[in-house]
């Protein structure tokens, strides 16, 4: 038995599924050997820490600019996105596809090299 004894397209999908927790695609990273799990792990891991420091950013500006509501629907909207390219990843994943996202996807397989 190979890594956590998933099918790679269980094991992808739970790995973006839980991506937000950023801990669970790391233990994939680690546990797992197949190249596909491994992607999709980055992938949702690097989506997740970059969604989570540019909401916070936009958070800290809403309290100190006069534009809050502005920068409130703003925030929104990312977040709206956010959770549909979660959904996404989640379905490609469970489809046994290797879909990059545009930006999300470059840098996760370049760290996915280094790595």
């Amino acid at each position: 038995m190979k890594g956590t004894g998933l099918k790679k397209e269980t094991a992808a999908a739970l790995a973006a599924l839980l991506g937000p927790t950023i801990v669970v695609p790391v233990l994939f990273l680690l546990i797992e050997k197949d190249e596909f799990v491994r992607f999709w792990a980055m992938q949702s891991a690097v989506t997740s820490v970059i969604f989570l420091v540019v909401l916070w950013a936009i958070g800290i500006f809403a309290f100190t600019i006069v534009l809050a509501p502005v920068i409130a629907f703003i925030n929104g909207i990312l977040m709206l996105l956010g959770f549909v390219l979660w959904l996404f990843y989640v379905y490609k994943s469970w489809q046994g596809d290797k879909w990059m996202a545009p930006i999300f996807g470059k840098i996760a397989q370049n760290l996915l090299s280094k790595v």
